[in-house]
């Protein structure tokens, strides 16, 4: 199959015209030369743009499912609508539960790993977002099963998931929280380790950076802000980050969340280390209404849901990953070039899928989207195969 005529994002994360060669289930060759060609097998992107898929390293749900639920027919609908909006590679987050309760959930996720199912996005990762987090900044996260970092508990949950946990996060300032951070780095370097809901300040942060730390968990959200006598945590990493570049940044664009203003001093903060997530609960793609989020209630209104009995407490966001590329390209915020980086680039790049996944090169899995103009999806790929 070929696909002419279209603005191919390419590994410089430029787009250039040129000609996209897929052979089964990879990308075979990528040129510089549109050629025309007379046969069933071409796909004609006059005018529109292809970017590869996006992978989405911390969501929790939608169409009436999260990864919490535990269930493989759930995982099963989650990765087909994500599939469908652009996401082809997901890495779903888990909440702050009972230790026995993530066991279960991780190993859920470990067995619709095995299954390979058609049209649907691959589970590439799990972000443990709790237990190891503050209770007094848990959000939407509920404080009663909150505690301390436990290296024998993260070990346990990592053989659950069958190796799957790819984010660890954590709040800094815990009790045994940085030995913690050094154990993980030494003996499970493939895991990103993440500031998260937590109430640091600047100094705790940057040991924190300083013993291992390479990751902050949705930023603004759940963690001290910046003040001019009280800096916290985004400017430790900041200024750890002007050193050695090593902190990558997640970052929610759906327009709730983050103002547009921020979202810009975001990126003057970090340059090219953000990440771009969803933050997706359970009611993405479904109407307006009451809903579950780890034993708690929220409401969907319009594009924001947040907890019942807090309604200034945000649960998290009802957009997918495409949604929030769209947001922050259309509102002037960044370009397409950069939006995809952050979302299908970066994103790949943190939790060690790069060599399969995150841009369009001969050898790599063919999941690819076609947007238009409008940056609607004309089509999607998903290991080759037109979903």
């Amino acid at each position: 199959m070929r696909i002419i005529n279209g603005l191919i994002y390419r590994p410089d994360c430029e787009f250039k015209s040129g000609t996209l060669e897929i052979n089964g289930d990879v990308i075979s060759g990528v040129s510089d030369f549109v050629y025309n060609f007379d046969d069933d097998e071409v796909i004609d992107a006059q005018g529109m743009f292809i970017i590869p898929g996006l992978t989405d390293i911390h969501f929790h749900g939608c169409m009436g499912f999260d990864l919490c639920d535990g269930d493989v027919n759930a995982l099963k609908t989650i990765a087909s609508y994500q599939a469908r909006n652009g996401v082809t590679s997901i890495c779903p987050a888990t909440m702050t539960l009972a230790p026995d309760r993530i066991i279960k959930i991780l190993k859920c996720a470990r067995e619709f790993r095995k299954l390979n199912l058609n049209g649907c996005a691959e589970l590439v990762g799990i972000n443990l977002e709790g237990p190891f987090i503050s209770p007094a900044k848990c959000g939407a996260q509920d404080p009663k099963f909150a505690i301390k970092p436990d290296i024998d508990l993260f070990a346990e949950f990592y053989e659950a998931s069958g190796k799957l946990i790819k984010i660890c996060c954590i709040a800094p300032e815990l009790d045994g929280a940085i030995d913690f951070i050094k154990h993980l780095r030494k003996n499970f370097n493939n895991v990103r380790v993440s500031l998260a809901h937590t109430c640091a300040d600047y100094d705790t942060a940057l040991k924190a950076f300083k013993a291992g730390l390479n990751h902050i968990t949705h930023l603004y959200n759940a963690m001290n802000p910046i003040t001019h006598r009280s800096p916290g945590p985004i400017l430790a990493a900041a200024d750890f980050n002007d050193l050695n570049q090593a902190v990558m940044a997640e970052l929610i664009c759906d327009g709730v969340h983050v103002h547009a203003a921020a979202i810009r001093n975001a990126f003057r903060l970090f340059n090219d280390n953000i990440i771009m997530i969803s933050d997706s609960l359970r009611a993405t793609g479904m109407p307006d209404g009451e809903y579950e989020l780890g034993g708690q209630i929220f409401i969907k209104q319009g594009h924001k849901a947040c907890l019942k009995k807090s309604p200034e407490t945000l649960a998290g966001s009802v957009s997918n990953l495409m949604d929030c590329v769209r947001f922050a390209v259309k509102n002037n915020i960044i370009k397409l070039e950069q939006a995809v980086k952050c979302a299908a680039v970066n994103s790949a790049k943190a939790i060690n899928i790069y060599d399969k996944f995150g841009s369009i090169e001969p050898g790599k899995t063919a999941n690819l989207v076609v947007l238009n103009k409008k940056l609607e999806i004309a089509k999607v790929f998903v290991r080759g195969k037109i979903l």
